[in-house]
């Protein structure tokens, strides 16, 4: 069973490089999918983003390039490089580029 997919095992790596950012998009990685937990690599143009929406569980977003816009709850967070936030689950929640940025979400599910 593969635990963590579509990176290389034991090879040192530059986490952002491994989604592509590409103008007018969002694009995401599957880092890994289990029963309690998703982790998802996103790279998101600027003005670009995902509707409101909501998790079953609490979604923490690591900024690792870039600056983002993050709404929880209708409140705006404006997201750095090197900032993380935490979603609680079940809250509304958008996020949008400010600038082209990319993220780290890992999802911690209930049992």
């Amino acid at each position: 069973m593969e635990l963590i997919k579509n990176v290389e095992k034991e090879t040192v790596f530059n986490l952002a490089a491994a989604v592509p950012a590409e103008a007018g998009r969002v694009n995401s990685l599957t880092l890994s999918q289990m029963p309690g937990a998703k982790v998802t690599l996103f790279a998101i143009d600027a003005d670009e983003g995902m509707s409101s929406h909501a998790a079953g569980g609490d979604a923490m977003v690591n900024v690792l390039e870039g600056t983002g816009e993050i709404t929880i709850n209708g409140v705006a967070h404006e997201v750095h490089a090197g900032e993380t936030v935490v979603i609680p689950a079940g809250a509304p929640h958008a996020v949008r580029g400010v600038t082209a940025f990319k993220m780290l979400l890992v999802v911690i599910l209930p049992a």
